[in-house]
């Protein structure tokens, strides 16, 4: 695993660099310049953006499925639209609390 686990240090796109030696994994830390800070908020924010993509995604699928319940006739209309209705209020509940999330670690992240 510690060939497995150096590969996904190296390729995760955290600018870190690991040293193996039999099965101890040394990453070194660069100090956390200015530079390197807005690098990493600028990685949070991309991990952000992927958060709420999923969460749209989840979305989309839950409002295709509650389509095919009411093109089956397992669903009335209005039924589908109050579904929908809370689906929205979900996403928008959840895409806030990830704004708020990414908001606090871009903070934690540039205090000295």
């Amino acid at each position: 695993m510690v060939q497995v686990v150096d590969k996904a240090i190296r390729e995760s796109d955290l600018g870190l660099n690991p040293s193996t030696s039999g099965d101890l994994i040394r990453v070194p830390m660069p100090p956390l310049s200015e530079e390197r800070r807005r690098e990493l908020t600028k990685v949070v924010k991309h991990e952000g953006e992927q958060a709420k993509v999923a969460v749209r995604n989840l979305r989309r699928d839950a409002n295709e499925h509650l389509k095919k319940l009411l093109k089956d006739k397992e669903i009335s209309e209005d039924d589908e639209r109050r579904a929908q209705e809370d689906v929205q209020k979900l996403t928008d509940r959840f895409v806030v609390e990830i704004d708020r999330m990414l908001t606090v670690k871009e903070q934690e992240i540039m205090t000295v």
